[in-house]
Formats: C-alpha cells, structure tokens, sequence
C-alpha cells in the first residue's frame, strides 16, 4: 500500500470509499442529524477534525508504542481513549464559541465518541499498511467523504418536507432509501480509483 498517493487515497477516501456510503460505519448519527443543513455542516465539520486528528495521533501511538511493547491488542482501547478526549476539547470549543450549534447538536455531538465511522479510519490505517501521510490524507478523506454525505441528505429531507411522502416512508424509512440510492451514485466513482 505505500506505493499509493496520499492524494489518490485523500479522492478515494471522498468518493469511491467513502465511509457511509461504501461501509456505511457512522449511521446513527448520520440519520439523526440529517434535518438540517446547518446541524449537519457542524456535526460534518467536527468529525474532520477529528478523524483527521485522531487518525494522527492514533498512528503514533499504534507504531511507536502498542508495536513496540507488544500491545496491540490493546489498540481498540486506546483508540477509543483518544478519539474520547479529542470529542470532549472539540465539545468544550463548540460550547465556548457557538452556543447555538452546541445546542443543536445536542446529545450527538458527545456520542462522535463512539460513531464507529471515526475508530473504522484509524482500524483501516492499520489494516492497509498506510504510512503517517497516508494515514492523515485518509482520515481527512473520511471526514470530508462523511461530511459531503450528510449535507446531500440533509439537504434532500429539507426538500422532502415539502413532498407528498407516503406515510409509510416518513422520516427514517425514506432516508435510509435515499441512503442506498446515494451510495449507488457514489459506486459509480469506483473506477476512478479503488484503495481496499
């Protein structure tokens, strides 16, 4: 895998493995805050920060000391340890300086610590060999990717709220269809470039 562009990985990452669309990890949260394109461009822009940031740090940690001291498999609970404390600075700064997002967010914001989207890039940094540049261009790609997916969503249920939407598909059920038709569009970049 080293042999690979962290650019290509950064496009790959976005499009033709984006992780909602191709693993579909970070569903929860996905769905529920998807009502609104303003809720759902904070919530995109605090999992950047801190993919990309997790990814980094948990790369280090995973090659210079869990390698090294022959703990890795303690690696799940390390990595979590750090995309926890990386939540709590990243909720105490969306406090501080936009009360109005804090609260709009609500619960999801401090439950970024467990979307599974966030511990999948630093596992698959791991699983694909990728180096430090590579892990970073990933983990940005994967947040920006996951962004990119919420605000299409969220913009499409705003539109949908003035749809005649039979009953049955109201709410969830529609956007979970929307979900997979989307993730089939997305499927059409993958001869772009593939990363697996």
């Amino acid at each position: 895998m080293n042999e690979i562009s962290p650019l290509l990985i950064l496009i790959a990452a976005i499009f033709t493995n984006n992780i909602l669309l191709a693993n579909f990890l970070g569903m929860c949260s996905f769905l529920a805050v998807s009502k609104q394109i303003d809720t759902a461009l904070g919530l995109g822009a605090a999992v950047i920060f801190v993919t990309t940031a997790t990814t980094a740090i948990n790369y280090g940690v995973y090659h210079h000391i869990l390698v090294p001291m022959d703990l890795t498999v303690l690696q799940y609970i390390v990595f979590i340890a750090v995309i926890a404390a990386f939540v709590q600075f990243v909720e105490m700064f969306v406090e501080r300086f936009s009360l109005k997002l804090y609260h709009a967010l609500g619960i999801f914001l401090p439950l970024i610590t467990v979307n599974c989207a966030i511990l999948g890039v630093s596992l698959f940094m791991i699983i694909r060999s990728y180096t430090f540049v590579q892990s970073v261009a990933f983990g940005f790609g994967a947040g920006v990717g996951w962004t990119l997916a919420i605000i299409l969503i969220a913009g499409l249920r705003q539109k949908m709220g003035y749809s005649d939407v039979p009953r049955p598909f109201r709410g969830v059920a529609i956007a979970m269809v929307i979900t997979g038709v989307m993730a089939m569009a997305f499927m059409g970049f993958a001869g772009m470039v593939n990363i697996q």
